[in-house]
């Protein structure tokens, strides 16, 4: 199951739960229009992927997208509109995915946590984030 999580209309994440899918070959997630690409692939015993390598040409990347495996644990996930003001919030366990896309989240670790991280580079800590203020607990609404 992919759930697509939206600011208005615009698609800032998607969430994949764990082993949910299992259509054989490569099955791209991500619109071909977004600067990472994630997709889950299955292949049976024997399969054989041709020897390649990618060409080199120039990419602009204006964002930072991140995916984040969920190994062990429960991680809730928090998502703010555009404007910083909070929206809801998912909870992820063990095996599932979520791929931030142009998000605006912050996280809170509910059972110890052990998570997988893939974003682009090089991090520059000094101009990579902007924070927000934490979220008032009172206010989570979980979706």
């Amino acid at each position: 199951m992919i759930q697509k999580i939206f600011d208005k209309k615009k698609l800032i994440a998607l969430i994949i739960k764990a082993g949910k899918i299992n259509k054989k070959g490569p099955n791209f997630i991500t619109p071909n229009n977004f600067t990472q690409q994630l997709g889950v692939i299955n292949y049976s015993k024997n399969h054989f992927i041709k020897p390649h390598t990618h060409k080199k040409y120039l990419r602009k990347v204006y964002h930072t997208s991140e995916v984040l495996i969920i190994q062990k644990g429960i991680l809730r996930t928090d998502f703010y509109n555009s404007k910083k003001k909070y929206i809801f919030s998912k909870i992820l366990k063990r095996g599932d995915i979520i791929f931030l896309h142009e998000s605006h989240h912050g996280f809170k670790i509910i059972k110890d946590c052990s998570i997988i991280e893939i974003k682009q580079g090089p991090y520059i800590k000094l101009i990579d984030k902007v924070l927000f203020e934490k979220v008032d607990e009172k206010k989570i609404k979980i979706k």
